[in-house]
């Protein structure tokens, strides 16, 4: 049987990832009237190339400068080879842009634009996501992710 994931649900998903290099590897996608809180990401250094580091990121609305598609680095892992890093503070982002809105959030209806996620964009025009990458193609990380997706979607 299928798990339920339509409007008014929540579900704990997880997912792994073997090889992370420099290549970005999105962690989750969000999806417009998703509510996402991470509950745990184990980094797990499987090889390293001199100092170099992984990074662990959101990509998306900055409700300070008022600007979309932004990147906002959460935390830099360094891990010698074989040492695990296990992020374990929990967060929650929106998996949708709001419509635009001016810098700085100082009124109701602004904090209400960016809970309402109403970006118009087409997939993945709007879509807020958490990424890991490395400096290096020589420094790898397994990572997974745990995550709770509740989506608030009309049905």
């Amino acid at each position: 049987m299928a798990i339920a994931r339509g409007a008014g649900t929540e579900i704990i998903r997880t997912s792994m990832f073997k090889g992370v290099n420099n290549t970005v590897q999105n962690l989750i996608v969000g999806e417009q009237h998703h509510i996402y809180t991470v509950l745990s990401v184990i980094f797990r250094c499987t090889a390293r190339s001199g100092t170099e580091k992984g990074y662990f990121s959101l990509f998306g609305y900055d409700s300070k400068g008022g600007t979309t598609a932004q990147y906002i680095h959460l935390a830099q892992v360094t891990c010698a080879n074989g040492d695990t890093f296990v992020w374990n503070d929990k967060f929650s982002f929106m998996g949708y842009e709001p419509v635009d809105t001016t810098a700085n959030i100082d009124t109701i209806a602004k904090q209400n634009a960016i809970a309402d996620q109403g970006n118009t964009g087409t997939f993945p025009t709007g879509s807020q996501k958490l990424y890991f990458y490395t400096d290096s193609a020589n420094t790898t990380y397994e990572v997974t992710c745990t995550f709770i997706d509740q989506n608030n979607a009309n049905a």
